[in-house]
């Protein structure tokens, strides 16, 4: 459940601080990539460069941190805060604890709590009768009010040396619960119970065995869409051309070569609520396949060609009451005007599209700029593939 989640670990200044090193590779042996963010105060205990060798990343402190320009820091809180699937806080002071429940945002752990979209766990550990002071209950039952999760802290010997509850639960528990919320808030998503199926990547259309002709597609984008729909409660099939990038555990796959193999694919899941063709499909392959490489000392040098199916053209005609459509278009001029043509033309409710002459857009890259068309409403997008499939699925379904 943990494989490819993104989490980020808050920690506080208490002496449990240290056990939060250990926390973090056990997230991270559970398979998921972790960033940590810190409380100036959790910096007397364990060391920056301890968080930020383990996890791999930089450790987030302060909103304007010393020696560090501006521009690159203070609005760390809102990027990150759109990256995780989980926000994790172990341990929790009964200081960040008070703050949380009023809102308060003095330093990045806290102003990215009240920039966080997905689920917050909090494991509050304190010492002697701190936990059960009226204060402290009251904090927390304004914080369970807000929707946030509360892990409770276990009894036993604490740094006191007091017998008490307020110790940080051990990292299994933790793990445990974190696992459970994912699922949890994944299935009360506002595509709970819809089937969608994605297509991805290139298609390959083949000359001979060793010659194909195919496209730059990476699958990237397809892929986020993929792992986005599946975050919002779906049970998603992705069906994609060769591609080299992780395939998501948890989303059933397939992979297809040529264009004729990926409409075979796709009828076979029509049935779907919601269909996504990402997928970069060739509009021509040859003719005739030579079963022997073509030599080249007697190859024709002409290639004839003949038109793949038009799949979204098919979906579109093929589409059943209440089914949603989303195409992609890659175009290189009159983009928009080209996009509303293809989304009056195939039939679709939303088209994608995307400029190969914008930067930062496109083919293999990690980052989209996007325009999102529909019959009566629209939108410009851009940031991360990952950010921008949210983005998408957000404005149509939410």
């Amino acid at each position: 459940m943990l494989s490819g989640k993104r989490i980020i670990l808050g920690v506080t200044g208490g002496i449990a601080a240290y056990k939060a090193a250990f926390l973090l590779r056990a997230f991270q042996k559970a398979g998921a990539e972790v960033r940590v963010t810190m409380t100036p105060d959790a910096t007397r205990f364990v060391g920056i460069d301890t968080f930020s060798s383990l996890s791999k990343h930089e450790v987030a402190v302060d909103v304007f941190p010393e020696n560090r320009a501006v521009t690159e820091s203070w609005t760390k809180h809102i990027y990150w805060a759109e990256w995780a699937d989980l926000f994790v806080i172990a341990p929790c002071t009964a200081n960040t604890l008070a703050k949380i429940a009023h809102g308060i945002s003095d330093n990045m752990l806290t102003a990215t709590v009240l920039a966080a979209r997905g689920p917050l766990l909090i494991c509050p550990t304190m010492d002697g009768e701190m936990y059960e002071s009226p204060a402290v209950q009251q904090n927390l039952k304004s914080i369970q009010e807000f929707g946030y999760h509360i892990l409770e802290p276990e009894e036993g010997y604490l740094a006191s040396g007091l017998e008490g509850k307020g110790r940080l639960p051990e990292a299994d528990i933790i793990i445990k619960r974190s696992k459970q919320i994912i699922e949890e808030h994944r299935t009360q998503g506002p595509l709970s119970g819809k089937k969608v199926v994605v297509t991805a990547g290139p298609t390959r259309e083949p000359i001979d065995p060793v010659r194909f002709i195919s496209n730059p597609s990476s699958g990237k984008m397809g892929f986020a869409m993929a792992e986005a729909a599946y975050k919002l409660g779906a049970e998603v099939i992705l069906i994609h051309g060769l591609v080299h990038i992780p395939k998501p555990g948890d989303i059933q796959t397939f992979e297809i070569g040529a264009a004729d193999e990926l409409f075979e694919e796709v009828k076979k899941h029509q049935d779907a609520d919601i269909i996504i063709m990402a997928a970069a499909v060739a509009d021509f392959s040859p003719k005739g396949y030579h079963t022997q490489k073509v030599k080249k000392e007697t190859a024709d040098t002409t290639l004839e060609l003949r038109r793949t199916p038009d799949i979204l053209a098919w979906l579109g005609d093929h589409k059943k009451e209440g089914q949603i459509l989303i195409g992609f278009a890659m175009e290189t001029e009159k983009l928009i005007e080209n996009a509303r043509k293809k989304l009056k033309n195939k039939n679709a409710d939303w088209i994608v599209a995307n400029s190969l002459t914008d930067k930062d857009a496109g083919f293999e890259v990690d980052t989209n700029k996007v325009h999102l068309l529909g019959k009566e409403k629209k939108t410009a997008i851009k940031g991360s593939k990952k950010e921008v499939a949210r983005q998408i699925l957000d404005f149509i379904f939410n």
